[in-house]
C-alpha cells in the first residue's frame, strides 16, 4: 500500500475516534476538558509523550 492511501485513512480515524466521545457523552467531554484546563504544562506534556509513545509501540507491534 501506498503512503498516501494509508495516511488519510488514518488521520480519518482519528477524527472518528475524537468525535465519539462528545457525540456520545457531550457532559463528560466538557469535564474532561475542564479537567485538562486546569493541569499544568508538565502534567499534560508527560500525557502527550505517554500518548505518542503508545501510538508508536502500536505501530511496531502492527508492522
Amino acid at each position: 500500500m501506498d503512503f498516501w492511501q494509508v495516511f488519510p485513512a488514518a488521520v480519518a480515524l482519528v477524527f472518528v475516534f475524537e468525535g465519539m466521545l462528545p457525540f456520545i457523552s457531550p457532559a463528560r467531554w466538557r469535564a474532561a476538558f475542564a479537567i485538562v484546563a486546569q493541569m499544568d504544562d508538565a502534567s499534560i506534556r508527560r500525557f502527550g509523550l505517554g500518548s505518542m509513545l503508545f501510538g508508536i509501540g502500536i505501530l511496531y507491534l502492527v508492522n
